[in-house]
């Protein structure tokens, strides 16, 4: 999926802090699947991860997220329980104040999206708040806009 993406979207080099990251993942979410379910992410890790839709043979790079923050007295900050960059997928509001598990398949049945490609990195010591921003900087120079569902409040 990884190399397919790279090659599709040309983004080898804008993309190429992330390969900093061997502890890395993906995963192929339908609307109809449960996020909780697939989702292969962490949860006791911090990182960013991006979202790539398929629309009828098409794919575009839809998002760009992150779990964590680094706190100057512990270090990276990584939440308890379900916890890490799962947490933040599957629980994280988006499109208002709902849970990715409950938006994403609704935002997917709207725009006819076939399935969505999640890749997600650890990010380990570093700040996942700075490696977000550095690839929303990358993406908006590269397109001269943030990607579509970053735009979403």
């Amino acid at each position: 999926y990884i190399c397919m993406f790279v090659e599709t979207l040309n983004y080898n080099a804008m993309f190429d802090l992330l390969n900093e990251y061997p502890n890395n993942g993906s995963f192929k979410f339908k609307s109809t699947d449960s996020l909780n379910d697939v989702c292969n992410a962490p949860t006791n890790k911090s990182g960013v991860y991006i979202v790539i839709a398929f629309i009828g043979g098409e794919q575009e790079l839809i998002y760009i997220g992150r779990s964590g923050k680094k706190d100057k007295k512990k270090g990276v900050h990584r939440k308890a329980g379900l916890g890490g960059i799962k947490d933040r997928i599957v629980n994280g509001h988006q499109f208002g104040k709902i849970a990715r598990k409950r938006s994403w398949p609704l935002e997917m049945k709207k725009n006819a999206i076939d399935h969505l490609l999640v890749l997600w990195y650890d990010t380990e010591n570093d700040d996942p708040v700075v490696v977000e921003h550095q690839l929303l900087i990358e993406y908006e120079i590269e397109f001269g806009s943030l990607p579509v569902w970053n735009k979403v409040k």
